[in-house]
């Protein structure tokens, strides 16, 4: 079975976690700082990096919640944020007591609907969630220009597009709050793992201090391999610290990096000319400088169960990214419906990419497709 998505590890990440086993201090540490410093001198190319701060957290969800907490998001206040994805945006954003607003997305990109997501704009409107789809960011210069006009906080959802780059500069080097991911299957890996990215150095100092369940400027004791035992603490804080183990990880994955976006815009390339466009075109992303995860592919919704279908029969493994957050019974009555993105559920299907494929596997998949009797 040809995976839909896979882990890329190999011998040197093995080396790089029995380096912390040696060490014998596993807990976040030395590691965990060595690793946000060279996120950020990646991210930033060394040249503007004193304008902007990182902190990793344990996974992608907790990035985006201690985002919103940060910026003091809370009960009563509400949070624009597009169906089309994961249910981790929208869990996140409620684990703060705000009431998550689905918005609709555009059908080319999947990316939010910024003309849609004003019109459910209220006065209790506190922050908007852009996600960044498939690898592809959408029309931010509009998720930005709604938020000046209506002075909302970005917290934008990049799980998916670490390494794309937006307007010239690593996604992560601009904008108000940048949450990543880097779970076991996106475009690197620490195992579990995420960070927050801002040049809000107040917003950033209170996520240092929320990870480590809010106990006030115990990050720079934890680097140095101490603890802190006469504190304070004033809020509601969360254990949600990056660990040595996944730091060593996501280092040695961050070296492979330009590797990995290679042969990911490599395969969507062959995908996106391979495949006739009578059976399927993809999700829209900028080609040249968007990292792609994952491919999906909008199939006339009644084909493609079938095209599913036929795809497993041949060793295909295929996935849906996303069901609509707002027909999940948590999150229903909030929305004024998403048309869009139920046209969407109903017709995307992902196919395999991640770096465990080869050129020859891309080509049996787009033979296979080529050759489904739909």
């Amino acid at each position: 079975m040809l995976k839909l998505s896979q882990a890329c590890v190999g011998i040197e990440e093995k080396e790089a976690v029995n380096r912390v086993i040696d060490a014998l201090y596993l807990g976040m540490g030395a590691e965990v700082r060595l690793f946000e410093q060279e996120l950020l001198a990646f991210i930033m190319e060394d040249s503007t990096i004193s304008l902007r701060q990182i902190a990793c957290v344990n996974t992608g969800t907790s990035a985006l919640q201690l985002a919103l907490q940060a910026c003091g998001v809370g009960a009563g206040d509400e949070i624009l944020i597009p169906s089309m994805t994961y249910a981790a945006s929208f869990q996140a954003a409620s684990a703060t007591g705000a009431t998550v607003i689905a918005c609709d997305v555009d059908l080319t990109t999947g990316c939010i609907d910024t003309v849609d997501a004003e019109t459910r704009i209220t006065s209790k409107t506190k922050a908007i969630m852009p996600v960044h789809y498939a690898g592809g960011y959408g029309e931010l210069a509009d998720v930005y220009a709604l938020a000046q006009k209506y002075n909302l906080r970005v917290i934008e959802d990049a799980a998916h597009s670490f390494g794309s780059t937006y307007q010239g500069k690593y996604v992560g080097a601009t904008g108000d709050i940048i949450c990543f991911s880097f779970d076991g299957l996106k475009n690197i890996t620490c195992g579990e793992g995420g960070a927050v990215i801002s040049g809000d150095k107040s917003v950033m100092k209170r996520i240092q201090d929320l990870r480590l369940l809010a106990i006030e400027n115990d990050t720079e004791k934890r680097f140095s391999g101490q603890r802190s035992w006469d504190f304070d603490i004033k809020e509601q804080g969360w254990r949600y610290h990056m660990s040595n183990i996944n730091a060593a990880i996501g280092r040695t994955q961050l070296k492979k990096l330009p590797h990995f976006s290679e042969m990911r815009k490599k395969f969507y390339r062959m995908y996106y000319d391979g495949i006739p466009t009578a059976i399927g075109t993809p999700i829209q992303i900028d080609r040249h400088n968007c990292v792609p995860y994952p491919f999906v592919l909008r199939v006339n919704a009644t084909k493609r169960d079938q095209l599913a279908e036929h795809l497993n029969k041949h060793g295909i493994e295929t996935g849906i990214h996303y069901k609509p957050n707002h027909l999940l019974s948590y999150y229903k009555g909030h929305d004024k419906g998403c048309p869009v993105a139920e046209q969407l559920w109903g017709e995307i299907l992902s196919l395999p990419m991640h770096c465990n494929l080869g050129e020859d596997d891309i080509h049996f998949i787009i033979k296979t497709i080529c050759n489904a009797d739909l």
